[in-house]
């Protein structure tokens, strides 16, 4: 499938009317190969791939978009490494050291030079905006990346309101009462993952990885006071996930279950197979999020 993390994001109605426009105005904010002086570039390119112009996939009241970044490799350490030579070279030449300024300007020349001949990598990252429920999910597993991603769209379409989605209750707090045996939401089962916090600042943390969530040393963890911050779940046997305490869903897999369809029917081109790719994903994510929504009373934008 796409996904592998969703962040989530809402957005009030108002931006339905803008969101008509959204291909052209991506179309004026593509992807431009990053400059042999500058560190990186930002613009969306076409989630189709291949041959698509496209800027954006619709379906229904869904849209998938992609965000495209290069960026050139230059670590610092290298740089540093390449100042500390020149440094040591003036100072053998010319007998004295170079005061901050001069360095600081050395090192900008330094950068300029390397620049041109550093290494470039690209990334992508995905986005589902569904217009009838004001959701964008990205694929990202930091709020940070998810909001590099928000924010080139706020420029690109002038303003879009999207705030990262809050919970009225304690996620840590729910999640913790479904691994101590409180009813979890109808189509939820616990997977094989968790992690667990002492509440005290620096204290314990305990990670599980395939494990039985109800065992004894997992209830003994629960029972000195360590609280529940990431909870690996499945839903309907279609969706497995990992919800952590931020509301980021991270190590998204789509089961058998979900993936059926996809495997018993046949599709002549790579486009036609990554437009029923996305429509079971879009189908997925609303009923997932809509199952997250009303456990953990997410907040709406309006």
């Amino acid at each position: 499938m796409f996904f592998r993390n969703l962040t989530f994001f809402r957005f009030p109605s108002s931006v339905n009317a803008a969101l008509d426009r959204l291909e052209d105005r991506l179309g004026e904010h593509p992807l431009k190969p990053v400059g042999p002086l500058e560190l990186g570039s930002r613009g969306f390119v076409a989630p189709m791939g291949g041959e698509s112009t496209a800027m954006t996939h619709r379906l229904g009241d869904c849209t998938w978009l992609m965000l495209g970044r290069e960026d050139r490799l230059l670590p610092g350490a290298v740089v540093n490494e390449a100042l500390a030579k020149k440094l040591a070279e003036i100072e053998a030449k010319e007998g004295r050291r170079l005061g901050g300024k001069a360095r600081r300007q050395l090192k900008d020349d330094l950068v300029h030079e390397m620049l041109p001949k550093a290494f470039v990598k690209g990334s992508r990252t995905s986005a589902s905006i569904d217009a009838k429920h004001g959701l964008l999910a990205v694929d990202a597993s930091s709020k940070k990346s998810a909001e590099a991603l928000v924010s080139e769209l706020r420029h690109a379409m002038g303003s879009f309101p999207a705030v990262p989605v809050d919970a009225e209750v304690s996620v840590r707090a729910v999640m913790t009462g479904w691994l101590t045996g409180e009813p979890l939401p109808e189509g939820l089962t616990l997977g094989d993952e968790c992690e667990l916090k002492d509440p005290v600042d620096g204290g314990a943390v305990v990670k599980a990885q395939r494990q039985e969530l109800t065992a004894e040393e997992i209830t003994k963890h629960l029972q000195a006071g360590k609280q529940v911050t990431k909870l690996a779940l499945v839903l309907d046997d279609h969706v497995s996930f990992v919800l952590g305490e931020d509301l980021i869903v991270r190590k998204l897999k789509f089961l058998d279950g979900a993936v059926e369809p996809l495997e018993n029917s046949e599709r002549d081109s790579l486009a036609a197979e990554l437009d029923a790719r996305y429509a079971i994903f879009s189908a997925e994510l609303h009923g997932l999020f809509s199952v997250l929504e009303k456990a953990l009373k997410l907040g709406r934008a309006d």
